[in-house]
C-alpha cells in the first residue's frame, strides 16, 4: 500500500521551529511532514571537530522540539544528492522545502538535489535579513567595503519581522524499509580523548538562544558599545552559535532589540551579513587571497611557532591566555580574535589561512564566511581589510583590555601571581617580582618567541615587497 503524500523538510543550519519558512510553508500545505537531517559526507566543507560537538546539542534540542509537537527528527548520513531523491520516492513526498545555503560548495549541493527533483523543490530564506540577489550597490556586482553595506541594510531592519512558530504540526510515519540512523551514530561527539568533556553547556535549542538573546537585552545592551572590546568580563552577546546553527534567526533578534539603543549591535549583526555576501560572491574566500596581490606575500614556514600559537605558548600572555580559552571552551571573544589573528599573520608571518583552519575546528560558532572574511581582514588581503601597517602590539592590548589582568589569570595559572603591572609583559618584570610570583622565564613561563618591534619592521617590510610597483 503506497504511503499518504507528505512533505520532506531537509533541516541543515536552520535548527528551529520559530521563524523557519521552509517549516512554514511545508505546514501551510496541510500534509503532514517528513523532518530529516543530513551529515553530508561529500560536498560542503567537513564541519570543524568544536562545531560537530556544538551541532550534536543543536540537534538534540530540535530533536526535542519535534517530540513536544508530536513528530521527529530523522538522522541519515551520505550525500544529500543521493539520499533525499530517494527518500522522496520511499516517502511518497509531494515536494521537498529546505532553507538556503550560501556557500559555493553547498549551493552546488543544492542544485543538483533540485535538478534531481525538478519541480518538487521548494527553498527559502531562513538565515539573512536580506539575501545578495537583494541588496547590491547601484553599480552593480556586490557589496566590497562594509560602510555602504550598512546603510543599504539599516533601511531594512525596521521591516525585519520574524514568523510566529505554527501552532500544530502533523507528522509523517518514516517509510518502511528505509534505514536511517540515531543521532548518536553521527559520532558528532568526541568519544577517546574527550577534549570536549570541559566545554561549558551551550544552552543549545531555540529555548536557549531565546534565554541568551534576552539576558544580553537585559543586562548587558545597555553597555555594549563600550564593553564589547573588553576581555576580562562577559561583554559579548554570545549569540554567534546560535545564529550558525539557526536556533534563532536575525530578524527575530532585530524585533527583539528594536526601540533599543542597539547601533553597534546592529552593525555586528550585520556584518555577519556582509561576510555572508562576500561568500557568496567569492566562495573560494576560506582559500583564496580576494586581493590577488596577497598571492605573492612572503609567508613563512615555521611549524614551531604555529604550534607555539596553537598551544598558548608564544611568550605574550595576552594571546596565549585566548588560545587556550578557545581549546578549554570552544569560544573566544571578538577582541582576542584579532589579537591572536594579527600575531600568527603578521608578528609571525604565517599564512592566515593556517590560524583560519585552526579557528574552524576549534570555535564552536566557526562559520565559513565569519571566519574567512575576518581572517581576510586581519590578513589585509580582503575586501574592505584593515591596513596591513595595523599591527597590534599584544602587550598593549592586553593592557587595553584586560588592565588588571584577569583574562590572563583565569587560562594562565602559572601567572596569576603576578602583580597587574607585569603581568602583561612578564619578560620584562623585575627578578624579584617574578621570583615573588613563582616565574621563570624560559622555565614555567616562555620567552616571547618574536620580538615585538623586530617582528613589526619584518612584517611592513614584507607588505612593501609585496605592494611594491612590477612586484
Amino acid at each position: 500500500m503506497p504511503n499518504s503524500p507528505c512533505v520532506l523538510v531537509w533541516f541543515r543550519e536552520d535548527l528551529r521551529i520559530g521563524d523557519n519558512p521552509a517549516l512554514a510553508a511545508a505546514a501551510a500545505t496541510g500534509l503532514p511532514l517528513l523532518c530529516v537531517f543530513i551529515l553530508e559526507d561529500e560536498g560542503p566543507r567537513p564541519i570543524g571537530g568544536a562545531a560537530r560537538w556544538r551541532l550534536d546539542r543543536a540537534l538534540a534540542a530540535l530533536e526535542s522540539d519535534l517530540t513536544r509537537y508530536g513528530g521527529r527528527l530523522h538522522f541519515l548520513r551520505g550525500a544529500a544528492e543521493t539520499l533525499l531523491p530517494q527518500l522522496t520516492q520511499a516517502a511518497g513526498a509531494a515536494k521537498l522545502v529546505f532553507n538556503r545555503r550560501y556557500g559555493g560548495a553547498e549551493r552546488a549541493v543544492d542544485a543538483r538535489v533540485a535538478a534531481a527533483l525538478a519541480g518538487r523543490v521548494e527553498t527559502f530564506n531562513s538565515a539573512l535579513l536580506a539575501e545578495p540577489a537583494q541588496l547590491a550597490p547601484r553599480s552593480g556586482g556586490h557589496f566590497k567595503v562594509f560602510t555602504p553595506f550598512w546603510r543599504a541594510m539599516r533601511d531594512r531592519l525596521a521591516h525585519a519581522e520574524p514568523r510566529p512558530a505554527p501552532q500544530d504540526l502533523d507528522f509523517a510515519t518514516w517509510p518502511q524499509g528505509f534505514a536511517q540512523l540515531h543521532r548518536a551514530a553521527l559520532a558528532l561527539s568526541p568519544s577517546r580523548p574527550d577534549w570536549a568533556r570541559d566545554f561549558p553547556e551551550p544552552h543549545a535549542g531555540e529555548a536557549g538562544a531565546e534565554s541568551r538573546l534576552r539576558h544580553f537585552i537585559d543586562e548587558k545592551l545597555d553597555g555594549y558599545e563600550t564593553m564589547r572590546d573588553r576581555i576580562d568580563c562577559d561583554g559579548a552577546s554570545k549569540l554567534s552559535a546560535h545564529l550558525h546553527f539557526g536556533e534563532i534567526s536575525p530578524r527575530q533578534i532585530v524585533a527583539a532589540v528594536r526601540g533599543r539603543p542597539a547601533e553597534k549591535f546592529l552593525i555586528e549583526l550585520c556584518w555577519r551579513e556582509f561576510s555572508t555576501h562576500l561568500l557568496h560572491a567569492r566562495p573560494d574566500l576560506p582559500w583564496g587571497n580576494f586581493n590577488a596581490r596577497f598571492d605573492r606575500f612572503p609567508y613563512r614556514n615555521d611549524p614551531e611557532g604555529l604550534e607555539a600559537w596553537k598551544r598558548g605558548r608564544t611568550g605574550y600572555p595576552v594571546v596565549d591566555a585566548a588560545m587556550r580559552q578557545v581549546w578549554r571552551t570552544g569560544f573566544m571573544a571578538n577582541r582576542a580574535r584579532m589579537i591572536v589573528a594579527s600575531f600568527l599573520v603578521k608578528h609571525l608571518l604565517i599564512d592566515w589561512r593556517e590560524g583560519e583552519a585552526w579557528f574552524w575546528d576549534t570555535l564552536t560558532d566557526a562559520d565559513a564566511a565569519n571566519n574567512a572574511v575576518s581572517w581576510q581582514w586581519i590578513a589585509g588581503s580582503g575586501p574592505d581589510a584593515a591596513p596591513y601597517f595595523r599591527i597590534f602590539n599584544p602587550v598593549l592590548q592586553g593592557e587595553k583590555f584586560d588592565p588588571d589582568g584577569d583574562f590572563v589569570r583565569t587560562w594562565l595559572p602559572e601567572l596569576a601571581r603576578l602583580p597587574a603591572k607585569w603581568i602583561h609583559r612578564p619578560f620584562a618584570a623585575p627578578a624579584d617580582v617574578l621570583k615573588a610570583a613563582g616565574v621563570t622565564i624560559g622555565g614555567n613561563w616562555p620567552a616571547p618567541i618574536v620580538e615585538h618591534d623586530f617582528a613589526r619592521r619584518r612584517a611592513l617590510d614584507a607588505f612593501a615587497a609585496t605592494t611594491a610597483p612590477g612586484a
